[in-house]
């Protein structure tokens, strides 16, 4: 029986389920519609990376013989979305008897593809996507009856289940988590290790032309785009980074240097999330890296950490409590995003930097994202949906279900305390130090309420003020509140009211 089977932008890779058992007279659609590369303002890195990388893997699976069914992007067609691509291919071979997909990475694309079997009256086959480690049945079992669904825990359970990183049923050297010996800040003089890039190839020049005709308001530089778009490239760079960057990516992962965005970081998120690169054949790396003496445990456990802890975390806790997730604002934060989350024209050198990153690059490492452009939102109250909104729209590795849970959950504890046990909101003092962005800010991080005083200062404190009854029992933030206390009546008022101030002229900081 013949089958259209459709392949997403994010599934790029041959291990894909629906890819499996392939005959010779199915079908493989990819189309690159209007409503994907458009229902978020994306980065022009995002949408040249996921076009091309489309282009070249169709091209490799037409070589391997398949017959392909490929719409490319055109702003005057028919067809503006996915349901309308697999009405075209059904149309154009009406020999295929059943539609085959792998579950997709967004709820709202996931609610369009249910559809299909009522809309075309054909077989519909969704299968799980087992590039992933933890099965969504698998997590939910894990999650079940858990009055709080914390990641180091649901991360211990991953580690067992894979035997990475570890000697029987204990961890290797005896803990599950290096996470305090990642927080070095970075020697001033310590030049980063780039990432590897790649000149575009004529495929890749060709969506470039496309992107500067039809995204041409869209943030960012067609011009500089550099990123992988095979996996063979993709596998390259992440070599690259094993072989490179990592021994240090360990001590210096939350650092932040002047002009230095990657730092010791991968930039892989790009490649393992639209499905050029495998979970286990980095992790597999990484751990062998360590075994064989070239990185130390921190680095390698920190790594580690991220792909199949937090990754595969954030997937979990996006499905489980989807669609309901999207819509909570337990902090009731609705002030208007500032354009310089768009631009970048901003006196705060911490800002200038993370936004000029995401602008350069479509990236910008967890730290800016959570520390700097995430804490400003939270402390600022910004609106929960202009700044999802943003994170999904700016950066290259962004797709709902790893974009929604980290920002609205981590970065702006919306969901009230679901992934996260406290607020991550820190004064100008953690930027301080863990960079050296404010000695070369027109502010001063040691100021609160003079004219010259960091923004984040006086917000930090008012956002504890405002939120002292949901917060002030919370006990990791004892000592914050305690020290808010503290403070006399006049300094209390003072720093209130510099920080209305702050909030009243965002646009002008």
């Amino acid at each position: 029986m013949a089958r259209l089977i459709v392949i997403l932008g994010d599934q790029l890779s041959p291990a894909l389920p629906s890819l499996q058992n392939a005959a010779a007279d199915d079908v493989l659609l990819l189309a690159e519609v209007a409503s994907e590369a458009s229902y978020v303002q994306h980065h022009k890195h995002k949408i040249i990376l996921i076009f091309s990388a489309m282009r070249h893997f169709a091209a490799v699976l037409q070589q391997q013989g398949y017959q392909l069914c490929y719409i490319h992007y055109d702003s005057q067609s028919q067809i503006k979305c996915i349901t309308d691509a697999v009405q075209h291919a059904l149309t154009q071979y009406p020999h295929l008897q059943s539609i085959v997909i792998t579950q997709c990475g967004e709820y709202r694309l996931q609610q369009e593809i249910n559809n299909w079997q009522q809309r075309f009256s054909l077989p519909l086959q969704i299968l799980s996507d087992d590039r992933f480690i933890c099965d969504l049945p698998r997590f939910t079992r894990w999650a079940q009856g858990k009055k709080q669904l914390r990641m180091e825990y649901f991360y211990r359970e991953m580690r067992r289940y894979t035997g990475l990183l570890m000697q029987g049923d204990t961890p290797e050297g005896g803990k599950w988590n290096y996470d305090t010996d990642n927080r070095k800040a970075c020697p001033h003089d310590l030049q980063q290790i780039p990432p590897l890039h790649f000149a575009p190839d004529d495929i890749t020049a060709k969506v470039i032309a496309l992107v500067n005709q039809h995204f041409a308001a869209n943030m960012g530089s067609a011009d500089n785009f550099r990123y992988a778009v095979t996996g063979k490239d993709a596998r390259r760079a992440f070599l690259h980074f094993v072989q490179q960057q990592l021994a240090q990516f360990g001590d210096y992962q939350d650092a932040m240097l002047l002009d230095q965005p990657f730092l010791f970081h991968s930039i892989c998120s790009v490649y393992v999330n639209c499905g050029l690169l495998d979970v286990r054949w980095m992790c597999n790396k990484v751990q062998q890296a360590y075994q064989q003496g070239l990185v130390p445990l921190n680095a390698a456990e920190g790594f580690i950490r991220q792909l199949i802890g937090w990754r595969e975390y954030v997937r979990g806790l996006y499905w489980l409590l989807m669609p309901d997730y999207k819509q909570h604002n337990g902090l009731n934060a609705e002030r208007p995003l500032p354009g310089f989350y768009w631009h970048g024209n901003t006196q705060m050198r911490c800002m200038q930097q993370a936004v000029k990153s995401t602008i350069d690059h479509a990236y910008s490492h967890h730290i800016h994202r959570l520390m700097i452009t995430g804490n400003f939102a939270l402390l600022a109250g910004l609106s929960v949906k202009q700044v999802t909104d943003w994170y999904l729209a700016v950066y290259a590795d962004a797709y709902e279900w790893v974009e929604l849970p980290n920002t609205l959950g981590m970065a702006l504890f919306a969901d009230g305390g679901v992934l996260a046990s406290k607020p991550y909101a820190a004064s100008g003092a953690y930027i301080n130090r863990m960079s050296n962005y404010c000695k070369n800010c027109a502010y001063n991080v040691k100021h609160t309420t003079e004219a010259d005083a960091c923004p984040f200062n006086a917000l930090y404190w008012d956002f504890l003020h405002r939120h002292q009854q949901q917060f002030g029992t919370n006990p990791r933030l004892a000592l914050a509140f305690a020290n808010w206390q503290k403070r006399s009546d006049s300094d209390k008022a003072a720093i209130l009211a510099k920080a209305a101030n702050t909030l009243n002229r965002l646009e002008q900081l």
